[in-house]
């Protein structure tokens, strides 16, 4: 018998984890081959979720829960499940039922054998969601597509099924600046995608802003892809060489004509456009400083408050 371990990220999920569980306990009532263990990660709670968590383990013992000091964010929320799931099999998804459990049956039945280590999940629409946020999803998967190592698979989930030579490649990748997403595709190993239409949460509001979604965006792109470095160098090498231009024909057009000082407005904007690219760079390559600066200090990716798990990590 395989053991099943489900990591469930929470934050503020309490309307939505009884809803959860019930349907989770029907899926995995089905699946009378598999030992199951459910890893709840509760990411700083500022509601009741840490209490609905404890009353959960208290009448399942498969239930077990790890509560963060504090909010560290869902990567680090991910990478404390993936340290501490036990299972032959590792399954990471959301508890607000927009990662259906019904599709575990699924890809349990994909991923026996060895033609796949992996079976991840992506919407094939977006229904329900903001207009201009799907805009924005969408062209950040094609950007990232276009400048990145890593494939990233437009409306691909967090939510997928893996094997525990997969999840230990993941563990072994301790960096601070995480984007699991890219370091899926990064290390490699066999997947399968199945595909599914959208389904909204089933209570409660999302956690991600436009804000929220741009800056993790950003760290996809400074994670994987050194593009930003190139088109600074680039820009660079550019404006030079209009600058040189602009030189030849204000010492001709002074030789000429005698006229060095006409042409000042459109020179102040020329200016105040290459100044704008230039704090441009010098911010796309603070991003990358920053990020050797937090991965050198070496804090832990996130911290234990309490856990029903005795040797959690």
């Amino acid at each position: 018998m395989q053991k099943l371990s489900l990591i469930v990220p929470c934050y503020n999920e309490e309307e939505a984890l009884p809803v959860f569980y019930d349907e989770l306990e029907k899926v995995l009532s089905s699946l009378e081959d598999y030992e199951a263990e459910i890893l709840f990660i509760d990411d700083g709670s500022k509601d009741g979720t840490l209490k609905t968590l404890k009353s959960l383990a208290e009448q399942d013992e498969r239930v077990k829960y790890i509560s963060f000091s504090r909010n560290f964010g869902k990567e680090a929320a991910m990478y404390a499940g993936f340290c501490n799931a036990t299972g032959d099999l590792v399954a990471v998804m959301d508890a607000d039922m927009q990662d259906p459990p019904s599709l575990l049956p699924q890809m349990l039945e994909i991923i026996q054998g060895d033609e796949v280590d992996s079976v991840a999940t992506r919407r094939v629409t977006r229904k329900g969601e903001p207009k201009i946020r799907s805009f924005f999803a969408r062209r950040f998967y094609k950007l990232m597509a276009k400048v990145s190592d890593v494939d990233v698979v437009d409306g691909a989930r967090d939510f997928r099924l893996m094997k525990r030579k997969m999840v230990d490649a993941i563990v072994s990748m301790g960096e601070t600046n995480r984007f699991s997403k890219g370091i899926f595709g990064w290390i490699g190993f066999k997947t399968h995608w199945l595909e599914y239409e959208n389904v909204e949460r089933v209570a409660g509001q999302s956690k991600w802003s436009f804000w929220k979604l741009f800056k993790y965006s950003m760290e996809g792109i400074t994670n994987f892809s050194d593009a930003p470095l190139k088109i600074a160098s680039w820009s660079g090498i550019f404006f030079t060489f209009i600058a040189i231009i602009a030189m030849l024909v204000v010492f001709i057009r002074a030789l000429a004509f005698g006229d060095a000082v006409a042409g000042w407005p459109s020179t102040i904007c020329i200016i105040l456009f290459v100044g704008g690219i230039q704090l441009f760079c010098l911010g796309m390559i603070g991003q990358y400083i920053s990020k050797i600066f937090r991965e050198t200090k070496k804090r832990p990716i996130y911290i234990v408050s309490e856990s029903n798990k005795e040797d959690f990590k």
